[in-house]
């Protein structure tokens, strides 16, 4: 009589199969009509840029991870089934298959999964029937003997961290939520269920979405980066199939070029250019050119992790063709909603909107002037100050401003230490206190302040209550469109009785949106004049990367586009932050002043308490037609911008 926990104990001591999953998907896998235009048995040689992808996921080779950045109806999906259907044969153990959202994975369970096990029988044989008592086949869980296979949503926390995994599939990664019910990125929670397996597998696939905020691009640009690289027909040029460019090389002249070409004036054929030779390929050369193709790696990469990268010019024969990718270009091109369907589902590319193009550091850069840090050219009458709190560290910025609201910074810099600790604070009191030179020799101390409240509230609020008849404030961004740049305050500070204290801290709400839309349309402006924005020379790089940081794109939200500010996830934008809320000060200002007549207020008060005369702060004053706004240049004095009050 056998004994079922001896026989057990000796498949465990099994070494895996030198079995690939290509292999294993030739010799069992069967399409099923409901789920495939291609009902059969599988042909890996039908899609040969799939059968690198799926042996790098077999149990013998040593890749940990791997990316699938792709166009849609590419094979991706397929090929993450083969391998799950391998594993639960070939390799047992447990695994968990991640969709967008629950219910997504509900019909995926229902539609692709339910459909491979029934027409695959060697998986018929290990998965029970669903509609047995007790058989451990539900739309959420698989059993089979030796492991699990578990399906979830990416928007469930519960679901990703249920229990420890080998074998890990991360379905259309870009439709994951950046945050899962305040746990955090959906990936990383669903990855630390690997940890424990020294042989793990992950498999991460999707179809591109926004520049910079696409998890799959982030995912494939710190892999290897392979291309599939075929051979021209004419020639035998190994080159990887692309939209636009014959090279890597921007500078080239043909750089922007397509590569698609009609081959008759009435649009009935397409072709494409070889980058070496020049010569048309017909499309009746793909599938001998698919069959000669290669993988080839185009970054270092990490050793553990491979990148592919493809696009729907690689489709088989039968299914998208050069003609109809040509036509549906010509359709989108005036539209820019199908022009970003096209970008994204057909080109396998990440979409950067023409209106949102960030802005480049290194040129902007470029346009620091020959004014010094820690000064205010002649133009400028008051200066505000933002500040970011870090754990680490306060960085702030000081810019002055004047009519029109010209501005020119005067200071960018970070105060390391602890800000839970008093010493920082203190040395952010002596920023807003130090004077700084004006070009006309006065002394000129920083008026107000917002200080952001993200984080560390408490000691924001602290700092805020202590100094704010020095025109301190407390901040907090808000990323609705449309909101003013400073908002109304709410009082903050509450007795034992939860009553808002009278003389508590005060919270002003700050637009962060509609700063970042006026304070990026201004970098844009290249002369001087009402709005510039001016640098003085010798600013680090990292204030030009921080303040160049984000773009703002469009997303659809519940059926309904929405503009929203995104970055990559690894760049620092506290340098922007700042820039906001020196902004916001700024408008704060206004509401302690007669905003019709503030500028000359500002100057005259300047011009007072430096004991000089100025002949016009503004145009439109005593003389329409005198110079921008200027003050005569006198010995040095002290100006102390902070206990100006409403005139």
């Amino acid at each position: 009589m056998s004994d079922p926990y001896l026989e057990g104990f000796a498949a465990g001591l099994q070494l895996d199969p030198a079995l690939t999953v290509s292999e294993w998907s030739d010799e069992h896998r069967l399409l099923s009509s409901k789920a495939s235009a291609e009902p059969g048995r599988w042909r890996t040689d039908r899609t040969p840029y799939l059968r690198e992808i799926m042996d790098s996921l077999s149990v013998y080779d040593p890749t940990q991870r791997v990316v699938f950045m792709k166009s849609a109806q590419i094979g991706g999906t397929e090929a993450g089934n083969n391998w799950l259907g391998y594993c639960i044969h070939h390799a047992p153990a447990p695994i968990l298959y991640v969709q967008p959202t629950v219910e997504i994975a509900k019909k995926v369970s229902k539609q692709r999964l339910e459909p491979m096990i029934d027409e695959t029988a060697e998986l018929r044989a290990l998965i029970a029937p669903a509609r047995a008592r007790d058989s451990g086949n539900t739309l959420f869980m698989k059993e089979f003997r030796g492991g699990v296979l578990m399906l979830t949503g990416a928007n469930s926390a519960a679901g990703l961290r249920s229990m420890p995994v080998r074998f890990l599939f991360l379905d259309e990664i870009d439709a994951y939520p950046g945050d899962v019910e305040g746990e955090g990125d959906p990936i990383d929670l669903a990855e630390k269920r690997t940890t424990t397996f020294a042989r793990r597998k992950v498999f991460l696939v999707s179809t591109p979405t926004v520049k910079d905020a696409s998890k799959v691009e982030r995912e494939y640009e710190r892999s290897d980066r392979r291309r599939y690289f075929v051979p021209c027909p004419h020639c035998g040029t190994m080159q990887w199939l692309r939209w636009r460019g014959f090279n890597d090389d921007q500078n080239d002249p043909r750089a922007k070029e397509y590569r698609l070409r009609w081959l008759d004036e009435e649009r009935t054929r397409a072709g494409y250019v070889c980058e070496d030779c020049g010569a048309l390929i017909e499309e009746r050369h793909k599938t001998a050119m698919l069959a000669g193709g290669e993988w080839r790696a185009t970054a270092p990469g990490d050793g553990v992790t491979r990148g592919y990268h493809i696009n729907s010019l690689y489709s088989p024969a039968g299914w998208k063709s050069w003609l109809s990718i040509l036509r549906e270009f010509e359709q989108a091109a005036s539209d820019p909603s199908k022009l970003k369907t096209f970008v994204n589902t057909t080109l396998g590319e990440t979409w950067e909107e023409a209106h949102a193009v960030r802005l480049d550091a290194e040129g902007l850069a470029k346009r620091a002037e020959n004014y010094p840090l820690l000064s205010v050219p002649r133009g400028g009458l008051v200066i505000t100050a933002g500040v970011d709190v870090q754990h680490d560290r306060l960085e702030f910025v000081q810019r002055a401003w004047g009519p029109g609201e010209e501005s020119w910074l005067v200071n960018h810099a970070a105060l390391m230490g602890d800000p839970t600790r008093m010493e920082v604070w203190e040395q952010l009191l002596d920023v807003l206190n130090m004077p700084v030179t004006h070009e006309s020799g006065a002394q000129v101390t920083t008026y107000a302040a917002i200080v952001d409240s993200g984080y560390l509230s408490n000691e924001v609020y602290a700092f805020a209550r202590t100094h704010r008849r020095r025109h301190v404030l407390a901040g907090k961004g808000m990323s609705t469109p449309g909101r003013p740049i400073i908002g109304k305050p709410t009082r903050q500070d509450i007795n034992i009785r939860g009553q808002t204290i009278k003389h508590g801290v005060q919270l002003y709400p700050v637009g962060s949106d509609t700063a970042k839309v006026t304070i990026y349309g201004r970098f844009r402006m290249t002369e001087a004049g009402p709005g510039a924005y001016h640098w003085p020379l010798g600013l680090s790089e990292d204030y030009w990367k921080q303040v160049t940081a984000e773009r703002q794109v469009t997303r659809i939200v519940n059926g309904f586009a929405k503009r929203v500010w995104v970055k990559a996830d690894q760049a620092r934008n506290e340098a922007l932050d700042c820039e906001v809320y020196a902004l916001a000060a700024l408008h704060y200002l206004y509401s302690r002043h007669n905003r019709a007549t503030f500028w000359q207020q500002m100057a005259a008060r300047l011009a007072k308490s430096a004991e000089i005369e100025v002949e016009s702060a503004t145009p439109g004053l005593e003389a329409e037609e005198s110079a921008p706004p200027a003050v005569a240049a006198i010995g040095p004095g002290r100006i102390s911008l902070a206990g100006w009050s409403r005139a």
